[in-house]
C-alpha cells in the first residue's frame, strides 16, 4: 500500500542553502534511499546525492534524518509516522560540496597519518600463523564500512575546527586499537595514539557507538581499552620506574 509523505531536502552549496519541501510517494518496504531517488526523477532532477551499493556495506549514503546522523539506504519508511514530516540534511561535521553531498576529505588525510601493520622484520609474507582467539578482539573493528556517521557526530570535531589538526576521531582510534591488539603487530600504537592523533580529547560520551551502522562497539572495545594503556604507560608507578631502570642499563 503506498501514500504520500512530506520531505524536506536541504537544498544548496558550500555558501547558501534552504530546505524545500517535496511531496513523495512512498511504497511498502522502501527506504529513505529509495524517496530521494525517486525525488530525483520526479522532482528535483539535479537533487545531489551520494550512493554506492544501497545494501549497508559501502557508507556512502550518510546523511541526517530528522536530525539523527543515519545510513539513507538502511532507514526504513515504515519507522515514521505516514504523516511525519521527514527532514533530511547533509552532515553537520563537514564541509557541504551541494545538497546532501559533504567534503569528507578530512577522514582521508587522518588515514594517511595512522601507520599500517608492522608484522616482526624476520616474518616473511604466507609465514603469519595466529589463532582465531587471538585476532577476534580486533576483528571486530574491521566490520567499519568508513561511513563516518561516528566522525559526524563526536563533538570534539563537530564543534571545535581547532581541534581537527590534532584529533584523529573515533573512526581512527579503532583502527589504532585494532593495530595494537594485533598479535603480529610490533608497532607501539600507545603512545602515538595520546601524543599525534589526540586520544586524551575524547570524554568516551558513547555518542559514536549509538550511531555506528555495524554495531561496533567503539567506546568500550577500542577506545577505553586504549585509554587505559595510556594510563598504564604514563602513570603507573610500576611502569614507570622498571622503563627508568631499563634505561640506565
Amino acid at each position: 500500500m503506498s501514500y504520500w509523505a512530506h520531505f524536506r531536502v536541504w537544498r544548496g552549496d558550500s555558501e547558501k542553502g534552504e530546505l524545500v519541501d517535496y511531496p513523495a510517494e512512498v511504497n511498502e518496504g522502501e527506504v529513505v534511499l529509495d524517496i530521494i531517488h525517486r525525488l530525483q526523477q520526479t522532482e528535483a532532477g539535479d537533487l545531489a546525492v551520494r550512493w554506492n551499493c544501497k545494501a549497508g556495506k559501502c557508507g556512502s549514503c550518510s546523511a541526517e534524518i530528522n536530525g539523527r546522523p543515519r545510513l539513507m539506504c538502511m532507514t526504513r519508511m515504515s519507522t515514521f509516522e505516514p504523516d511525519e514530516v521527514i527532514t533530511v540534511t547533509p552532515l553537520r561535521t563537514f564541509p557541504v560540496i551541494r545538497d546532501l553531498v559533504t567534503d569528507v576529505s578530512f577522514n582521508y588525510t587522518k588515514a594517511r597519518e595512522i601507520p599500517s601493520f608492522a608484522p616482526p622484520p624476520d616474518l616473511a609474507p604466507g609465514e603469519y600463523r595466529m589463532q582465531q582467539v587471538d585476532v577476534g578482539r580486533g576483528q571486530e573493528f574491521r566490520k567499519c564500512i568508513e561511513c563516518f556517521l561516528c566522525q559526524n557526530v563526536c563533538h570534539v570535531v563537530r564543534d571545535h575546527e581547532e581541534n581537527k589538526q590534532a584529533f584523529a576521531g573515533p573512526r581512527f582510534f579503532i583502527r589504532l586499537a585494532e593495530l595494537e591488539m594485533h598479535p603480529l603487530d610490533v608497532g607501539d600504537r600507545t603512545e602515538a595514539a595520546q601524543d599525534e592523533h589526540g586520544l586524551g580529547y575524547c570524554n568516551i560520551t558513547k555518542c559514536c557507538t549509538e550511531v555506528c551502522p555495524e554495531h561496533i562497539k567503539i567506546t568500550d572495545n577500542g577506545i577505553i581499552p586504549m585509554k587505559e594503556r595510556v594510563v598504564d604507560r604514563k602513570y603507573d608507578p610500576l611502569i614507570w620506574l622498571g622503563n627508568k631502570i631499563r634505561r640506565r642499563r
